[in-house]
């Protein structure tokens, strides 16, 4: 995170999940429609800028999102944090970078059993 991401967030740190950790990763166009609870502690311009921590009744969510170009979705278990929402230019190439494996669906899982 910039400097200015961390005062915006009111963290002093960086984040850092391990890729255990991860259990999916996703693009997307909107990101607002994957934002979930209250801010606490962090900044927000509504569809314009939220930077933080969002609690919401299960745990928290932190949120680097700027405007509405593409970012990563990105659902954590296991650790600070719940879900991490980031926009970036490089939004594709993160997404390869953390080489989740590909997710079976049900119906591939029972068909295999057969």
């Amino acid at each position: 995170m910039t400097r200015a991401e961390k005062i915006l967030s009111l963290r002093r740190s960086d984040i850092e999940v391990p890729l255990e950790n991860i259990r999916s990763a996703v693009l997307t166009d909107d990101p607002w429609i994957w934002v979930r609870g209250i801010r606490a502690p962090g900044t927000a311009v509504p569809l314009t800028l939220a930077v933080g921590s969002w609690k919401f009744h299960d745990g928290k969510d932190f949120l680097l999102i700027k405007g509405t170009r593409t970012s990563v979705v990105i659902d954590i278990e296991g650790a600070e944090f719940s879900r991490i929402i980031v926009t970036t230019r490089h939004s594709l190439t993160l997404l390869r970078a953390l080489r989740l494996p590909p997710v079976e669906s049900a119906a591939a899982t029972e068909i295999a059993a057969d």
